[in-house]
């Protein structure tokens, strides 16, 4: 009988951070030289629950949509990043720009993250959505 996984994994990765891969498919990449260059890249979304990120241009997947008329959704074969396991990745030390472990640490009464180094780990920009509401007032 398979369990359920219950609660979230402490992950200390957020959106807008910057990862490098330390394993998987995307630490072997090769660049035109044919040296190892492993993947770095920006997080786009977070899971906590199964413990995934999805890092912006990396572990791109096809998926094959089929189109559907009534909705006007387009068919075709859409390119996407697929979900990555939190341990194949490692923040980016801000000073040395090598992969780095984070622990937080409170500095003026506030939570913040630091790296090994000890450099401060500023917070990635939070996306503010730009729709505005439809209101009946504006009519």
């Amino acid at each position: 009988m398979k369990t359920v996984k219950k609660g979230t994994i402490r992950s200390k990765l957020k959106r807008g951070d910057q990862v490098v891969f330390i394993s998987g498919r995307e630490y072997s990449r090769y660049d035109s030289n044919g040296k190892r260059s492993p993947f770095r890249g920006t997080v786009i979304a977070v899971d906590q629950i199964n413990g995934k990120v999805k890092v912006e241009g990396a572990m791109i997947m096809k998926r094959h949509r089929k189109p559907v008329p009534q909705m006007n959704v387009e068919g075709g074969i859409i390119e996407q990043e697929a979900w990555v396991d939190v341990s194949n990745v490692a923040h980016i030390d801000p000073e040395t720009g090598k992969p780095t472990r984070i622990k937080y640490d409170v500095q003026d009464g506030k939570k913040v993250r630091v790296a090994k180094s000890g450099k401060l780990i500023p917070e990635p920009e939070r996306r503010v959505n730009t729709k505005k509401k439809n209101t009946e007032d504006e009519s």
